[in-house]
């Protein structure tokens, strides 16, 4: 079995960003290197690179470990980088990991398998393989509307036995589920990290135990996500709940103005970011809805006070 590392436990507000893409859909690394920075500058805790907001199936392999590259590079260590390291088999993924680890993550997350709905013993039984072979700390991703299920019982025997394996990222959104997946877990690994990555739920996630959240809106609005955790973490219940509609408002906008999470690359436009066409095509409706998408979060997002970065806010070559 692989010997955890001693690394701090991994808390706070992690972004699961997007990539910005250029004319011809290349990555533009100037861009992403710019928009990773400014995250940080905003008071994020970490970064959370390839995951489903990073759209990590849309790029290839070498791709992706390229976006881990130039995250880590941005990072500079300042903040913790969880990369998404999931691939079509187990063997590949632990590639993912050894790649990972290279480019300077803290760790990486693991999704469920996806496509193939699996049985929890199925479910168990990769990330095992994953947790006995990793040479990176390891978060488990639990979004059941789009991969197999990670079950609490299987979550409570991997933590248990798998120093490796030290948090969960639930995409679930039920809270409930959340509290008995800490009462189950915590009690034989204190350390775990549990990360919520259901947006409208941030605060109440937070106020039941959870240790952080990867939520799309910090992407968006860091600035905000950043202000709920210290408020819920400062027992100031009352603040956390004024700003938390404000949260739902933008994720509502984002998620119903396009098909996600197209709603979260015009978003990070607005804020002055240049994120460039998606790879998914569009119909010519859907880029007027999205232009008038960008007129709403614009509006938004000046009344809440955010303004658009600067183009010269943390510009620094990547080469």
């Amino acid at each position: 079995m692989s010997a955890a590392s001693h690394a701090p436990a991994i808390t706070g507000i992690l972004v699961p960003h997007m990539v910005p893409l250029d004319a011809k859909g290349r990555i533009d690394e100037e861009e992403l290197f710019r928009y990773v920075q400014w995250l940080v500058d905003r008071g994020v805790h970490g970064l959370y690179p390839n995951g489903s907001t990073g759209e990590f199936l849309r790029f290839t392999v070498e791709e992706r470990r390229k976006i881990v590259q130039i995250v880590c590079k941005a990072a500079a260590g300042r903040v913790p980088v969880v990369a998404g390291a999931a691939e079509g088999t187990a063997a590949e993924t632990i590639r993912a990991c050894e790649h990972c680890l290279e480019a300077g993550a803290r760790a990486v997350a693991v999704v469920a398998p996806y496509y193939y709905r699996l049985s929890a013993e199925s479910v168990e039984a990769y990330f095992r393989e994953i947790g006995a072979h990793s040479p990176i700390d390891v978060t488990l991703y639990h979004i059941p509307m789009l991969a197999s299920p990670i079950e609490i019982p299987v979550v409570r025997r991997l933590a248990e036995e798998f120093p490796r394996i030290i948090g969960i990222k639930d995409s679930s959104g039920d809270i409930s589920h959340m509290q008995r997946l800490i009462t189950a877990v915590r009690p034989v690994r204190p350390g775990f990290s549990f990360l919520t990555g259901w947006d409208p739920a941030l605060t109440s996630m937070l106020l039941v135990g959870c240790s952080g959240a990867t939520v799309a809106t910090s992407g968006i609005m860091p600035e905000m996500t950043r202000a709920v955790f210290d408020m819920a973490m400062a027992g100031d219940v009352k603040g956390a709940m004024r700003l938390q509609p404000r949260i739902i408002e933008l994720f509502d906008m984002a998620m119903q103005g396009a098909d996600f999470p197209e709603g979260y690359r015009v978003a990070a436009s607005c804020r002055g970011f240049r994120m460039g066409p998606s790879r998914q095509p569009a119909s010519t409706k859907q880029l007027a809805d999205r232009a008038a998408l960008a007129e709403r979060l614009t509006t938004l997002l000046q009344t809440l006070g955010m303004n658009r970065a600067r183009p010269s806010d943390a510009v620094v070559p990547v080469a």
